[in-house]
């Protein structure tokens, strides 16, 4: 039992990591898809899947902007 959970930690942090560089290279979130493959590791499948993000870069704001758009 326990060298399946192993296992499954093992495939789990590999499918995050994975995730997270193709998400880059396809212009994508990579928290997002970092966070749900780690969780669920088919969705990298899904992201592999995807075709690049043509549009312009996208700019998370930082926290103090996202503050100073809710106070308002």
């Amino acid at each position: 039992m326990i060298k399946w959970v192993v296992i499954w930690g093992a495939v789990a942090f590999a499918s995050a990591v994975a995730a997270g560089f193709l998400a880059v290279a396809k212009r994508r979130d990579h928290s997002f898809w970092a966070a749900w493959s780690f969780v669920v590791p088919p969705m990298l499948l899904i992201l592999v899947f995807l075709p690049t993000y043509a549009g312009p870069k996208r700019k998370r704001p930082s926290l103090d902007e996202e503050d100073a758009a809710n106070a308002n």
